[in-house]
């Protein structure tokens, strides 16, 4: 319980906050950027799953 506290109270007096603030921002920009581009992101997704898949069912062992 000790150690809950302690963190507690360094988290209230942590003044990173700009870091923080970054992080969401380039999450945001990230996001953003995965639905902007999304239909090809998964048309290329589909098509390498494809060749993978093509592969495996005519994969001969050794």
């Amino acid at each position: 319980m000790k150690k809950f506290k302690n963190f507690s109270k360094n988290l209230l007096k942590n003044k990173r906050g700009q870091g923080a603030t970054e992080y969401i921002l380039l999450l945001v920009v990230v996001v953003a950027l995965v639905m902007l581009f999304k239909d090809k992101i998964k048309s290329t997704m589909d098509g390498k799953i494809g060749e993978l898949s093509e592969k495996i069912t005519n994969f001969q062992g050794e």
